[in-house]
């Protein structure tokens, strides 16, 4: 995405994913119901344009407002989240829609009529990377209220499934390793596209130590929720305690047992447990039981990283497992499967010492806080990660909901450890690390 012909392609696909995201709804499932962890489409459209306007058009080109009195309702900053249900406060559909295609209309002249300066091609990419974590919420926001599957989704297996084959543990060895990106010069020359808290890269010495092969399935999960996983407070810690009393849940969210068949929602549908896909919709407090019940742990932050790349000084640095292309085929992403693909699938996207659906699938809890890397320097946009600094955890690696055009294996998301409505999962390490 380092000319104007891709960077074309990327905005016009992730312009025609939003509208698509959009139109298919009825004007009636537009007005969703008030959630935490959603946004009401219509507002999501106008502030993802208002990105491009913000960065592209006033910060860098000087050019006025399209509407001034409309800046600070665009603005996530400026208007609180629960503001954004207040009926009038901002333009209807129709109105929304025409704004978002004006700034994105403008965004194509910009970049077929302007030369591309270092400069152009961060901001276009930035902005075109916030478009699609949109395009994530807004599908994130149908599984949510229980509405149909995207348009880009794949028909679902619906026959029950079997228990997968087991493919154990990874072996990662001690040694200095490689994480984030590196820091990229004042112009933004010369160096990959990253968020500020991707940097600066810094080297580390990592203990060794065992790591699933796969994502925790939903067989391995049944056999916790069905051991009375969710009753045993021995299992909990207090913020885990204090989250169940507060949820009252006896399994995962969108989970039922009925007339002894084990069901999950899809969206709009209930259809059979797969048992060898991964588990998914799970909180942070969820995976953590989950791991001392079975004797194991989460992976901290820089061994997901190590194992998902495994980067060393003085070889090739590779953004991805198998390299540094993204190469869709590999990975669950996109809105397509969405997470019902076997644990056991896509040996092709293997990290170096064999782990599986590193990248796609579920983002994967780790047992890390959320902080900035030593010589963390905010970016450009303020808060892209600094208001989730201290009590968010971190997770890694993208979801089957996320645009494959955004994911590195350095990349790093922030949720609240309650966080269970997004497309969240989890693989384990054995206790300990290697001598």
């Amino acid at each position: 995405m380092n000319n104007p012909t891709s960077l074309l392609t990327y905005l016009r696909s992730s312009r025609d994913n939003t509208l698509a995201l959009i139109n298919s709804l009825s004007a009636e499932q537009l007005q969703v119901p008030y959630h935490p962890g959603i946004n009401p489409p219509v507002w999501e459209m106008g502030h993802a344009a208002f990105f491009f306007e913000r960065f592209l058009f006033q910060i860098l080109d000087k050019a006025p407002s399209v509407n001034p009195a409309l800046d600070d309702i665009w603005d996530s900053f400026e208007l609180a989240h629960d503001d954004r249900w207040n009926p009038g406060l901002f333009p209807n559909k129709v109105e929304t829609e025409a704004y978002f295609n004006f700034i994105l209309n403008k965004v194509e002249n910009r970049i077929q009529s302007k030369p591309l300066t270092a400069e152009d091609l961060y901001l276009y990419k930035y902005a075109l990377f916030h478009l699609n974590m949109h395009v994530e919420s807004l599908i994130w926001c149908r599984q949510t209220v229980g509405y149909p599957p995207p348009p880009s989704a794949q028909a679902p297996r619906s026959e029950p499934s079997s228990i997968p084959v087991a493919l154990g543990d990874a072996e990662v060895p001690s040694g200095v390793y490689r994480i984030g990106m590196p820091a990229q010069s004042a112009d933004h020359a010369g160096a990959d596209f990253c968020f500020d808290n991707e940097k600066p890269g810094f080297l580390k010495s990592v203990r060794g130590f065992h790591i699933s092969k796969t994502l925790v399935s939903n067989a391995e999960f049944l056999d916790f929720v069905e051991a009375g996983g969710y009753e045993n407070q021995t299992l909990w810690g207090l913020g885990g305690q204090r989250w169940l009393r507060q949820h009252a849940l006896q399994h995962p969210q969108y989970w039922k047992c009925e007339n002894g068949q084990w069901m999950e929602r899809h969206f709009d549908l209930w259809l059979p447990l797969q048992l060898d896909a991964p588990v998914k919709h799970v909180s942070y407090w969820e995976a953590q039981a989950y791991c001392k019940w079975a004797g194991r742990r989460l992976p901290t932050e820089a061994e997901w990283e190590v194992a998902a790349l495994g980067n060393r000084e003085g070889e090739p640095f590779k953004t991805l497992p198998w390299g540094r292309e993204m190469q869709s085929n590999r990975v669950d992403m996109d809105g397509t499967h969405f997470a019902r693909l076997p644990v056991t699938a896509l040996s092709e996207g293997d990290s170096p010492f064999g782990c599986r659906q590193m990248i796609g699938t579920v983002w994967e809890w780790t047992s890390d806080q959320f902080m900035p890397y030593n010589g963390f320097s905010v970016d450009m946009y303020p808060f892209m990660s600094t208001l989730q600094f201290g009590d968010h955890k971190v997770v890694r690696g993208g979801s089957c909901a996320t645009s494959s055009m955004l994911i590195r294996g350095t990349y790093r998301q922030a949720y609240l450890p309650e966080r269970n409505d997004v497309y969240v999962g989890f693989r384990t390490c054995a206790l300990g690390t290697l001598s």
